[in-house]
């Protein structure tokens, strides 16, 4: 393998797959807009998965995280492989942020630095108390439960006290193997969707919003949510790199997910540091950001 500048990072199943889904395509196109970016700013690129055991990563500047969606139902593999490449070369956006990002305990520490999120409680691995000990003390109509460990859904349900009994052994068997997190639900999601700020180095570059389908609360995807062009009001933009600014080091990039909360107040949904989506498809100019943020941190 010759030195290269950058690695784009992916998972295997959207590494040269040999019949692409629609889902897939959207992937592949997402990642080649980015590929192509970095290839004008003159820096050599090519693309694999996380996990090949072909690539030396000594002989690259630095891998970008894009499509790695897969890292969170193999996150001790995922958490070994970091540990050793991060000696090898620049990780973007880098370690100590990925640790942090990965764990959504992440959402207390941003509520110290000022910034707004929903009501929130967690349990950690091991917590003896029930879903109904919860609503007890908390006193919510309703509630969102998921790992503080996930991504793309994975086990997020929303609960009530009508519910709880239907949700206790789902939740006991999780609680048992990792930290778990509830959230007041926020009543505006189903109204307003979930809008999405892209940011590079700290400034906005581009939103999208996301969708819920009708009878559900979640805006991904994979659960039949759908995307579409947002014009984000000044205020919104405001908080989207407040929240980025609160990060340190900066990072290279970062999507700030917002939702009105149950006050019509901008709060924080998610921040995705290490691999989001970022929807070049789009505002394709933001790739060039990226690519610029990108040259800027590695020469």
């Amino acid at each position: 393998m010759k030195k290269t500048d950058v690695i784009i990072l992916t998972q295997k199943e959207f590494f040269e797959p040999k019949d692409p889904d629609w889902y897939t395509n959207q992937v592949l196109q997402e990642d080649g807009y980015v590929l192509q970016a970095l290839k004008k700013k003159g820096l050599s690129t090519i693309k694999t998965f996380w996990d090949n055991p072909e690539i030396d990563y000594t002989k690259t500047k630095a891998v970008l995280f894009r499509s790695i969606w897969d890292y969170f139902h193999r996150f001790r593999e995922f958490s070994r492989w970091l540990e050793k490449v991060q000696s090898e070369t620049i990780l973007i956006n880098p370690q100590n942020i990925i640790h942090w990002n990965i764990d959504k305990h992440y959402l207390l520490d941003l509520q110290q630095k000022g910034i707004n999120i929903p009501p929130t409680v967690f349990a950690e691995k091991g917590d003896k108390r029930t879903l109904n000990d919860f609503f007890k003390d908390c006193s919510w109509d309703e509630a969102v439960l998921k790992p503080a460990v996930s991504g793309a859904g994975r086990h997020t349900y929303k609960i009530s006290e009508k519910n709880l009994k239907e949700f206790e052994d789902i939740y006991q068997s999780l609680i048992k193997n990792e930290s778990m997190m509830l959230q007041e639900y926020q009543t505006n999601i189903t109204k307003y969707g979930e809008a999405a700020f892209m940011v590079f180095d700290g400034k906005f570059s581009h939103s999208i919003i996301k969708k819920a389908k009708k009878g559900d609360f979640r805006v991904q995807d994979d659960f039949g949510g759908s995307v579409y062009h947002y014009e984000a009001s000044h205020e919104e933009i405001e908080f989207a790199e407040k929240v980025t600014a609160c990060i340190n080091p900066l990072p290279v990039y970062s999507r700030v997910d917002i939702i009105k909360d149950n006050n019509n107040k901008p709060a924080i949904g998610e921040l995705e540091l290490i691999e989001p989506e970022l929807w070049f498809r789009y505002h394709p100019p933001a790739a060039d950001l990226l690519a610029d943020a990108v040259y800027n941190k590695i020469k």
